[in-house]
């Protein structure tokens, strides 16, 4: 099958979603659009990604016969939106938080084509098991937490400190791969026309 026909943006820099859509065979072009990623006062984490991913989806600047995909992703304790980390500190101070508990990890996404536009969220359960400040440490000084939701990344050595994960594995990268082939069949592509065999 080829995608030809049809131009694939990736509106984000997130190498992490780049690497998700090159596994699966996708042929795209990535161009991160640059919004405003604060919370509205009152704002939930599901909300809040599903805002971020439909506000990605319309930043990128191109016309309507090109698929644009755009995501977000956040980690919610209890409520509590981690973002990425501003400095080590922060990022010791978030993976502190989630140390010996369960989280929840909300991905939106949203498809823009032909002038339609699609977005939900995905949501997986992430256990950590309890670590200790020497470890925490460790895993911040190896650099891993930035630009991360959570100031961790599954998919590297923030694995160590992962027990149990409830969903998408995918969806915790920062791409739900099964949502994001639900979301392109409601805007009319299948996901098998844009994978390269």
């Amino acid at each position: 099958m080829s995608n030809d026909s049809i131009r694939v943006v990736l509106a984000s820099a997130s190498p992490r979603r780049s690497e998700l859509l090159t596994q699966i065979g996708m042929s795209f072009e990535v161009m991160p659009t640059d919004i405003d990623e604060t919370e509205h006062p009152g704002e939930d984490p599901v909300s809040y990604v599903r805002r971020l991913a439909i506000e990605k989806a319309l930043a990128a600047v191109v016309g309507d016969d090109v698929v644009v995909i755009a995501a977000d992703t956040t980690v919610d304790l209890d409520g509590m939106i981690l973002a990425k980390p501003a400095d080590d500190a922060d990022a010791l101070r978030m993976l502190g938080l989630l140390a010996g508990r369960t989280h929840q990890v909300h991905t939106g996404v949203a498809i823009r084509y032909q002038g339609r536009m699609v977005a939900e969220v995905n949501t997986s359960l992430v256990s950590m098991k309890a670590s200790d400040d020497q470890w925490l440490r460790w895993y911040v000084a190896t650099g891993e937490p930035h630009g991360k939701a959570g100031a961790y990344g599954i998919q590297g050595a923030a694995a160590v400190f992962v027990d149990s994960v409830q969903g998408s594995v995918t969806n915790v990268i920062g791409l739900p791969l099964s949502l994001l082939e639900q979301l392109l069949s409601e805007v009319g592509v299948s996901l098998l026309r844009l994978l390269t065999p």
